[in-house]
């Protein structure tokens, strides 16, 4: 028979080969999601959003990549969108949102507004990304793939729209590509942070899109430091190991 002690060692070898080989699962799945270039060619349906009597553009892009232009659309629709949710903590906040916007592993989703539905048409034919692109954002999501409790994910940091075409269901087509994106690249949740006092925001992803509060929000880590926090972390989780870590129920804890 085996001593007790050449099994336990045993045993601890099998543990760390599994968590070795776990990791570098992980790591490879990181790498191919960071390594892609351009999310939304894997998803050709989703470059249009025309409903409601809007007509937009999707494009991708890069933190490290913006122009001039860009940073500022981006500056000034963060600001006409956040500065009454963050109230006192906006000028901070806005400081590490703007480091936050250039970063190299930020990912961009654009969308630029089409004056009607002929210009989609006439811009099919020639050069029609230089066409699109000539047209103003209205709106942009900022995201990344990254790492929260060891489960990757694909992180919104950023949801922003013009007010002009909210309330016409681009957030919600936006937030199913969004999702299609974090599945496609073997993500296991979608994750996003929200302002307490966007009540429009957090019946938007709670209620109509059946987002949870994710156990590593600061409410559910610890109530009383909840309540000091101005944020919830939300999340939407696609698999099994990604739910127990993140949306695991409140009695579990």
């Amino acid at each position: 028979m085996e001593a007790k002690g050449e099994i336990n060692q045993r045993e601890t070898r099998i543990k760390r080969k599994e968590m070795l080989e776990k990791r570098k699962s992980i790591d490879e799945i990181m790498k191919t999601a960071v390594s892609e270039k351009d999310c939304l060619s894997q998803f050709p349906q989703f470059r249009h959003y025309q409903r409601n009597g809007l007509f937009v553009h999707l494009e991708s892009g890069r933190g490290d990549k913006l122009s001039s232009d860009t940073k500022k659309c981006i500056q000034n629709l963060l600001k006409l969108n956040m500065e009454a949710p963050y109230g006192p903590e906006w000028p901070a906040e806005e400081k590490v949102k703007r480091r936050e916007m250039v970063a190299s592993e930020a990912r961009y989703i654009f969308v630029h507004e089409i004056p009607n539905e002929d210009a989609i048409k006439e811009s099919e034919s020639v050069d029609k990304e230089r066409k699109f692109t000539c047209y103003p954002i209205v709106g942009f999501v900022h995201y990344r793939f990254i790492l929260e409790e060891e489960v990757p994910v694909l992180y919104v940091y950023e949801l922003q729209l013009e007010p002009h075409v909210q309330g016409k269901g681009l957030g919600k087509f936006l937030m199913q590509l969004i999702e299609f994106i974090a599945r496609k690249n073997k993500m296991g949740a979608v994750v996003l942070t929200v302002q307490k006092a966007n009540l429009v925001a957090m019946d938007f992803y709670l209620h109509k899109l059946k987002y949870t509060v994710s156990a590593i929000s600061p409410s559910r880590v610890d109530p009383l430091l909840g309540l000091e926090k101005s944020y919830e972390i939300l999340c939407k989780a696609f698999y099994h190991e990604a739910q127990v870590v993140l949306e695991r129920e409140e009695t579990c804890l």
